[in-house]
């Protein structure tokens, strides 16, 4: 084997060990990346259960203000009602007088 040879294989190993030392750094950056898309997903599905865990809280707070507020027009709707019997209470009494 010729100098020139020896010289043009030793440049083929270097980058062949150059080439295989690249292919593991991307691995490795790899393997990073898919941890942190594994942990985003991991933090994304977890704020979606918060998200909906509130939501269903709004939901029950909007319904228990519906039913405070019925309860509310029910106390004003029976007062003015028994207000309304008294007053045709008053006028029967009047008319058997």
């Amino acid at each position: 084997m010729t100098n020139q040879e020896q010289e043009i294989l030793h440049k083929l190993e270097t980058r062949v060990r150059q080439l295989i030392l690249q292919d593991k750094g991307l691995r490795e950056q790899i393997s990073d990346l898919k941890q942190q898309i594994d942990e985003r997903d991991s933090r994304a599905r977890k704020l979606e259960k918060e998200r909906e865990e509130i939501a269903q809280q709004y939901a029950n707070l909007k319904m228990a203000r519906m039913l405070e507020l019925s309860d509310s027009d029910t106390r004003n709707a029976r007062q003015r009602l028994n207000h309304l019997v008294r007053e045709v209470d008053k006028c029967i009494a009047l008319l058997k007088a």
